[in-house]
């Protein structure tokens, strides 16, 4: 396999939530994602890094596509920028509608890893490109 193959993976945390960004990332609007640096360490994961590929899945893990990852910064939750939460392509693209989804989103992981969700907790902020896309025949 690839050295550069990372991982293969579904969005959020729900079939609606998967599907739903899976979605956004098929049509151009998201090109970023965050994750909770203590979910990676729970998990025995290492963080994505600059070059990285990875496969989308939907929910029931059929692949959509192929993105290449292009930056990621270790960045606390409260100073994500708001020029991220648009990159990220979720909700109306505003930073307040990126805190408050991913306040939810994260303290669910939080309480999953054992931890609590905290506003200064780094959030690995990994921005990247859609390098190919799965023909499907809908």
């Amino acid at each position: 396999m690839d050295e550069r193959f990372y991982e293969a993976f579904s969005f959020g945390d729900s079939e609606a939530l998967a599907n739903e960004l899976a979605a956004l990332v098929l049509a151009g609007k998201k090109r970023a994602t965050a994750g909770s640096v203590w979910s990676a360490e729970a998990e025995g994961k290492r963080l994505p890094e600059p070059g990285d590929l990875s496969i989308v899945t939907n929910w029931s893990g059929e692949p959509l596509c192929v993105i290449e990852t292009e930056s990621v910064r270790l960045t606390p939750f409260n100073e994500v920028q708001a020029d991220f939460a648009a990159a990220e392509g979720e909700g109306d693209g505003s930073l307040e509608f990126w805190r408050e989804a991913h306040r939810r989103y994260f303290s669910r992981e939080c309480k999953a890893a054992g931890r609590e969700f905290s506003e200064s907790m780094l959030v690995a902020c990994e921005r990247f490109k859609v390098l190919y896309t799965v023909a499907t025949g809908a």
